[in-house]
């Protein structure tokens, strides 16, 4: 992926737009360029595209709330929706999304469904065969993961530093809800266990925020066979088989509980060991 730098020059009545190359100028004269590369501060190229994958199941609660959030990063993006089966209002509110944002220059809203629930892996492919932007992200439709970290999240795939890059909720001082023990002890056990099949050292397997050059997902996207939160450790492997660079990037978290409609559960925990161990033997 190459992109010329943005060298416009913003309108002098105007504010510089944030991640521009007149933005990223004004706090390196502030701030100088050392601490800009301290604080994740770079230019990112104006004719850049994200594409967002949004998969839902019955997220009327907080699918607007969510897509509202990723429209406001200044980014050009490509937002593809891809209902699951919904049974409550999800579809109707993300019909309307599509409508309210069709003459908004910065976010394309694209709306898919599955006429039955197949789960999250089935989801992801749908939106993965129609991306056409120049990196893709995965976006979780409840308010778990803030897509105001999408450009600290980018920088390593925008400067060509990594081909794949992982949003860890483990890494780093980033703020995160403190829930539950065994659920965390369950994430740490697929991910050493995935990095022990894989031969990697990641510290979040099972983070929603996986984000690939486009080049990334034309390989494997094609290749992904899991339905439901098995596609998170078969998307690991397959990437570590490629030998594609992989970064790391430390996010916040703002888990919900069941209560509040979390829907991965203990079975999806011996999915996700046997697609492990599955993916990471046999392509």
């Amino acid at each position: 992926m190459n992109h010329a730098p943005d060298n416009s020059i913003d309108s002098p009545l105007s504010a510089p737009i944030p991640w521009s190359r007149s933005w990223y100028e004004v706090q390196k004269k502030l701030l100088g360029e050392t601490a800009c590369r301290q604080l994740g501060l770079y230019v990112i190229p104006s004719d850049l595209v994200l594409s967002i994958v949004i998969p839902f199941f019955n997220e009327e609660q907080t699918l607007e709330a969510v897509v509202d959030k990723v429209a406001a990063i200044p980014i050009k993006k490509e937002i593809i929706l891809v209902n699951d089966g919904s049974t409550d209002r999800s579809s109707e509110i993300a019909k309307d999304l599509a409508l309210r944002f069709i003459n908004d220059p910065l976010n394309q809203i694209h709306n898919y469904a599955h006429k039955s629930n197949f789960g999250k892996g089935a989801a992801l492919r749908t939106g993965f065969a129609v991306t056409t932007g120049d990196i893709v992200i995965i976006q979780d439709a409840d308010l778990e993961y803030d897509p105001s970290e999408y450009p600290r999240l980018i920088q390593p795939i925008v400067e060509q530093k990594a081909d794949v890059v992982f949003g860890s909720r483990f890494l780093g001082d980033r703020a995160h809800r403190v829930l539950y023990f065994w659920h965390s002890m369950g994430n740490r056990l697929l991910t050493t266990l995935s990095n022990l099949f894989n031969n990697l050292n990641l510290t979040d397997m099972e983070t929603c925020y996986k984000v690939f050059r486009r080049e990334v997902i034309e390989d494997i996207g094609p290749q992904l066979k899991s339905l439901r939160f098995g596609i998170e450790p078969e998307i690991t492997a397959r990437i570590a088989r490629r030998k594609y660079r992989v970064f790391e990037i430390a996010i916040s978290y703002s888990g919900r509980t069941y209560a509040e409609g979390k829907k991965i559960g203990w079975r999806d925990g011996f999915v996700a060991i046997w697609c492990i161990m599955r993916y990471g033997l046999f392509d």
